[in-house]
């Protein structure tokens, strides 16, 4: 080992081999730490050039440093760790691959951070007060609902994840709905638990059905192995707002199941099962200020 951290290349081949550098040295050189450096070998994002079978010290060569301080950029902009493996596998086949990996998650940071920017928004209304003028903001009717036949899925699910299913969802048990007699009804989704960051419901999506025979043989036969089932709505009477494509999103969907929730206690009703949300419209043909949607909780 040299002074400065560094050890000779296999034997008989120094002079052109490129020098190895201790774990600590090149920890110094690509400004990381040594626990971070052991972590990216145990993930095979950076494997050192060398083991010592004996001793188990790592070795690194000089020009691994430009990709550990691309690790550590990356991990920078808080990419979990099986991204980065996927963007430093891009990069060694296709640079412009590589960066258009980085991209798209760059575009869902961003997504998630507007997001979050909406969610401060409406807690800072709540928390200074403000929640009058928000809760005004959605008109709140009652609507009788008859039975439905309907036929579910029901998923746990977190919110992150919730309209991705919603829409892998309802889309096949509409096409089912249609092979039992037709659509008879707005497909809606009950959400029988909260779904947020760390609650996962369950929700369940619902179509209802015309034929209740042919829907519950249909659950029988293909069903299951999608956890879809059959059931009967009962007649409910639903305390509901109507809110826009826009509006959907959270958090302010949340504001619009606030303010139906308040207008229930302020008319001394009480609610009388989960609440839900019922599509009436064609989601991909509305514009972001089309009504989509009511926000609805049964009531008694």
């Amino acid at each position: 080992m040299t002074e400065d951290g560094t050890v000779d290349g296999e034997a008989g081949e120094a002079g052109e081999e490129e020098e190895l550098l201790t774990i600590g040295a090149f920890a110094a050189r690509a400004r990381l730490s040594a626990k971070a450096l052991r972590l990216y070998d145990r993930l095979g994002l950076l494997v050192p050039a060398q083991v010592d079978e004996a001793s188990g010290y790592r070795y690194y060569r000089a020009s691994q440093t430009e990709r550990a301080r691309l690790v550590a950029l990356l991990r920078r902009l808080d990419m979990p760790l099986a991204r980065v493996a996927e963007v430093l596998a891009a990069a060694e086949l296709d640079g412009p691959g590589a960066a258009g990996l980085l991209t798209a998650y760059w575009a869902d940071v961003e997504r998630r951070v507007a997001g979050q920017r909406t969610l401060a928004d409406y807690l800072r209304g709540r928390l200074s007060g403000r929640s009058e003028d928000m809760y005004g903001k959605f008109a709140v009717e009652t609507v009788e609902v008859p039975a439905q036949v309907v036929i579910t899925e029901t998923r746990h699910t977190l919110v992150g994840e919730l309209p991705a299913w919603i829409g892998a969802s309802l889309g096949p048990l509409e096409e089912a709905a249609r092979e039992c007699g037709g659509v008879a009804g707005p497909p809606f989704v009950v959400y029988h638990a909260e779904v947020s960051m760390e609650s996962d419901g369950p929700a369940e999506c619902c179509v209802p059905v015309a034929d209740e025979r042919a829907a519950r043989a249909w659950a029988e036969a293909r069903g299951r192995s999608w956890d879809t089932a059959v059931r009967v709505e009962p007649v409910r009477r639903l305390a509901y707002t109507r809110i826009t494509k826009a509006q959907v999103a959270h958090p302010q969907i949340q504001t619009a199941f606030d303010a139906v929730g308040r207008w229930i206690t302020g008319q001394g009703l009480a609610p009388a099962g989960p609440c839900r949300e019922v599509y009436f419209a064609d989601w991909e043909a509305a514009g972001p200020e089309d009504p989509v949607c009511d926000v609805a909780f049964p009531v008694r």
